[in-house]
């Protein structure tokens, strides 16, 4: 058989709210075999594998025997230890973000798998939204000037221990240093504690070394969600909606002053372009694409080294963010009298 159409056999550790989206895709690709799956609660474990033909475990390790490749989509303080195991067996991984808890324990993740010599994917899905990647496709032909992102989501209980920088936030930040292809050379970053003693409100602002400016906010207690990115450009203005799927270029075409009943009035008239979006699940095509690395070798298009720098980013804009609380109520400038 062509090793290009063999089997690949793979197992899914957690499959709480998110992993059980890994194991109902893995269960349906072609050429892919859903062994098990792993969750510490039994009965959690046990109604995905029934769901989907395959073994439940509720320890981890039991499954790593009987599978080449793993998604990892345990609780992210888990990640490290985990992911060590399974590299350590010589297991090739995908593994939810952010990658791990802190960068220096992604950083030994990444030179555990170049010396097993195994393929570690960063779990950023948003790289496969093919809103996303219509995006990239309009801005390769502009100049780009800034970007701006908003990731909004209501309070969850489940998740109140991350905050929103590393919850949410990381998406915008590998999105965003994938589009300005440069480094981040300046950030400033404020931050609020509302319902849990990490930051659940953040904004921060980037310079990149291109020149480049960035401009991301992240909420944990908003009332909506919104996933937005937008870019504002030489040419024009391209604005995604990665929830609603949709990418709206708009370029100016005429703009000037005119006289009106003796009064000037301004006048701008504009293009607006929409952009063809394809219905393809994001998740669906980051594990396809997970799949297909392992069973061809080759490197993802999400590296760990992707994962890494994303943490790095990420934990500079928390200890600015951490940095701001303890100013607050102090003003800048002194009441006068």
């Amino acid at each position: 058989m062509n090793k290009n159409h063999r089997t690949i056999t793979v197992g899914v550790i957690g499959v709480g709210s998110m992993g059980q989206h890994h194991a109902r895709i893995l269960a349906s690709l072609p050429g892919v075999k859903l062994v098990g799956v792993a969750d510490a609660n039994a009965q959690v474990a046990g109604s995905i594998a029934a769901l989907y033909g395959a073994e439940p475990y509720t320890d981890y390790r039991q499954l790593l025997g009987k599978v080449e490749a793993v998604t990892i989509a345990a609780p992210t303080a888990m990640h490290h230890a985990i992911g060590l195991e399974c590299i350590s067996r010589g297991l090739h991984g995908m593994m939810e973000k952010p990658v791990a808890s802190t960068a220096a324990q992604a950083r030994e993740l990444d030179q555990a798998a170049q010396r097993h010599g195994v393929v570690l994917q960063a779990g950023h899905v948003e790289r496969f939204n093919p809103t996303f990647g219509e995006m990239a496709n309009v801005l390769a032909k502009e100049r780009l000037l800034a970007l701006e992102a908003r990731r909004l989501s209501p309070y969850v209980p489940r998740a109140a221990e991350t905050s929103a920088v590393l919850d949410l936030m990381v998406h915008d930040l590998d999105l965003c240093l994938t589009l300005a292809d440069s480094p981040v050379v300046d950030l400033q970053a404020l931050g609020i504690q509302a319902k849990v003693p990490n930051l659940d409100h953040a904004s921060a602002h980037l310079l990149f070394a291109s020149g480049v400016m960035a401009s991301l906010t992240a909420s944990k207690i908003s009332q909506q969600k919104v996933r937005e990115l937008t870019a504002i450009c030489e040419g024009g203005v391209v604005q995604a909606d990665l929830l609603a799927r949709t990418v709206v270029v708009h370029r100016e075409a005429i703009s000037d002053y005119r006289a009106e009943q003796e009064k000037v009035m301004y006048r701008q008239q504009g293009v607006v372009e929409q952009v063809y979006v394809p219905m393809v699940e994001p998740l669906y095509a980051e594990l396809k694409h997970f799949v297909d690395c392992v069973r061809e070798g080759r490197t993802p298009l999400v590296t760990a080294r992707d994962g890494i720098r994303v943490l790095e980013l990420a934990e500079a804009i928390e200890r600015s963010a951490t940095a701001s609380l303890a100013k607050a109520g102090e003003p800048l400038v002194e009441k006068q009298d």
